[in-house]
């Protein structure tokens, strides 16, 4: 520990993973700091205004299963203002929609037979109630649907879900990042729940981010925003110095949250395994549209497309969660199009986006005109999720490193899951003990940690 105060934390990345860490930390006793590239916290869960509307970048829901989201909700005061709400899901094809909420609509389906409807139920039965999917690890995702659902299921609707999810990259990924999805979106069912419950809090996340942000301040966190940083070291003295465009600051420990790339890229003193263990890590992007609309499409929540021909992965009607009073009367539509961290999409321009999307959002929902249209906004973020391959846990990075207090915690360690908050969360809650305990190890071996000094 410094000698006359305690320790002197700095997180790296002001996102609800970084957020949740500091919040933690302070509550541990020490003095925390956290530094955003951003001129914003909140990451992937921050805020935006489209049109009149201030509301969440990407698309974001609650589940009653969500424990870690909940329980940071109840630390920071809202976890009474949830707004509970049941969900429409819908399947479109290309030609029509067809809704998917209980196991009359699966068999209802018209694209596959009644065996491979046994079959495909089968799947997700068996994959909701599975608890660890560790072993799916070994075997390709492509190989194991094709096993339980069959070749004509996967090619009418596994194929043209996780090719949309992932792209090309579906063919690398292990069973493990189906099985994840479909965990989570059943939970609620295991629990006696016949249809999904999805909640959010008024105001989105930009009111949850601001909590957390109220909450940090009285905890004595120190929020630093439009802070880049370009180098991460150890220091002669002991400590770690953390190096942005203008300023230079030391601390005792550091904790990177930034994706894989990124975080070997700012921190040189990493050894040449550890670099290639962060380095290796393929992640999915996201191109984002959010639509504005004067009118809703037709109440379903989420859609998914198997039409090989759109140009977005799905469809997401916020507004058939959020109540409209939340958007100024609108209606808030998400268009998310998932592409390769290094694909060229990530050049277009709005405007040629929206030359793509819109088209064939309204071949989609004929009712819906150009004169609907109120804003057009696009989000762009090239590392989202980190696809697990075979064999993803053993290759790992690790969050302890061998630089004595520089510890590396992102969201390629999110085993077994998908990306999502709560998720995110609970991974800031598996990483304390490992901090901690690491944190103590070090200062055992290392007396006089230095001060924390601005340069």
């Amino acid at each position: 520990m410094t000698a006359g105060g305690p320790e002197k934390w700095c997180v790296v990345g002001g996102g609800m993973l970084g957020l949740t860490l500091a919040l933690r930390l302070a509550g541990e006793g020490k003095q925390v700091t956290v530094l955003e590239a951003a001129d914003r916290l909140g990451g992937l869960a921050d805020a935006w205004q489209i049109g009149s509307v201030t509301w969440d970048r990407h698309y974001h829901v609650i589940l009653l299963s969500d424990r870690h989201v909940l329980a940071v909700l109840k630390d920071i005061g809202l976890d009474d203002q949830i707004r509970w709400t049941t969900t429409k899901t819908e399947f479109y094809t290309g030609q029509k929609f067809y809704p998917l909420n209980n196991a009359l609509d699966y068999l209802s389906l018209p694209i596959i037979g009644m065996v491979d409807k046994a079959r495909l139920a089968a799947t997700i039965l068996w994959a909701s109630r599975l608890s660890d999917g560790r072993a799916l690890e070994r075997v390709r995702l492509e190989d194991w649907l094709i096993k339980l659902s069959g070749r004509r299921t996967w090619r009418a609707v596994w194929q043209p879900l996780v090719r949309a999810k992932l792209g090309e990259n579906y063919r690398i990924a292990s069973a493990a990042f189906i099985w994840a999805i479909i965990r989570r979106l059943y939970a609620a069912r295991r629990s006696g729940l016949k249809t999904e419950m999805f909640g959010y809090v008024d105001g989105g996340y930009d009111r949850i981010i601001a909590a957390m942000a109220e909450a940090l301040q009285q905890a004595g966190v120190s929020c630093k925003t439009s802070r880049r940083i370009r180098t991460i070291t150890r220091s002669d003295a002991g400590g770690i110095v953390v190096t942005d465009d203008e300023r230079a600051e030391t601390y005792d420990r550091v904790v990177v949250t930034a994706a894989g790339s990124i975080a070997a890229r700012m921190c040189p003193d990493l050894t040449t395994e550890e670099r290639a263990r962060l380095e290796q890590v393929k992640y999915q992007g996201i191109i984002c549209a959010s639509v504005l609309l004067k009118q809703g499409l037709n109440g379903a929540y989420l859609t998914y497309i198997t039409d090989p021909d759109a140009p977005f992965t799905a469809v997401v009607e916020m507004s058939a969660l959020v109540d409209r009073d939340q958007l100024d009367g609108r209606t808030l539509v998400y268009l998310p199009w998932y592409v390769s961290a290094d694909d060229p999409a990530f050049e277009l321009s709005d405007e040629e986006i929206e030359g793509r999307f819109m088209p064939a959002l309204f071949r989609m929902y004929p009712n819906i005109k150009p004169d609907d249209v109120v804003a057009f906004r696009v989000s762009r973020v090239k590392n989202v999720l980190a696809i697990s391959t075979l064999n993803y846990s053993a290759q790992m990075p690790d969050m302890t490193t061998d630089v004595p207090g520089l510890f590396v915690v992102n969201s390629s360690q999110i085993v077994n899951g998908t990306l999502n908050v709560n998720e995110t969360i609970r991974l800031a809650d598996q990483a304390m003990p490992v901090l901690c305990v690491a944190s103590a190890q070090q200062g055992a071996r290392t007396p006089g940690l230095v001060s924390a000094a601005g340069a």
